[in-house]
């Protein structure tokens, strides 16, 4: 059976971009049935109409908050139906680009990805897999200065996914040849 892959790239570098080139990599050594979503078409970042739209119960939504929806919709459908969520991140300014963080919060909904139980929240996501490509110039990805690889790590078991792989090309402006060559060594590992 094909896999489906979920691709993602959040760099606004639409070329010479080291996250952009690795998540191609990525993809290429899985394999599988591709749906691609490239986050310099911008996605809007939620709002007071959006919120107020996610709070009503879909059975009460009026035309205008399914609008509103829509989108968010569709991306939720996107990551439900992948297997493997593969996202190229370069850090910038010790964190993820707006562009990534507009994403997540359009897909992180209350009774689509996760939901909330007297335990706590707990990801509907479960049995996925995500493979995340982060790039730096100068923040050493695992390090105290380092805000992103944990938040993903962390959100994306939110929403259930636990089985989560970080292919790094950190300090790239140190020496990008090392950087890379570590990051394509981790790619050559990965299980297809």
């Amino acid at each position: 059976m094909t896999q489906t892959i979920l691709h993602l790239d959040a760099s606004a570098r639409t070329t010479g971009s080291t996250t952009r080139a690795l998540t191609r990599d990525i993809v290429e050594k899985l394999g599988g049935a591709v749906i691609r979503r490239d986050l310099t078409h911008p996605i809007p970042q939620i709002d007071e109409a959006w919120i107020d739209a996610n709070l009503t119960p879909e059975d009460r939504r009026d035309a205008a908050q399914r609008e509103t929806l829509a989108l968010s919709d569709s991306l939720v459908a996107e990551i439900r139906s992948a297997d493997v969520v593969v996202i190229g991140a370069p850090i910038y300014n010790f964190a993820v680009p707006a562009a990534l963080k507009a994403w997540i919060d359009q897909i992180a909904r209350a009774g689509l990805t996760f939901s909330y139980t007297e335990d706590g929240p707990v990801g509907l996501l479960k049995g996925k897999r995500a493979v995340i490509a982060l790039a730096s110039g100068g923040t050493p990805v695992g390090s105290e200065i380092d805000f992103a690889s944990g938040y993903l790590r962390h959100i994306m078991g939110f929403i259930g996914i636990t089985d989560v792989e970080i292919i790094a090309a950190d300090l790239v402006k140190l020496d990008a040849d090392k950087a890379l060559a570590k990051a394509r060594a981790q790619i050559a590992a990965i299980a297809a």
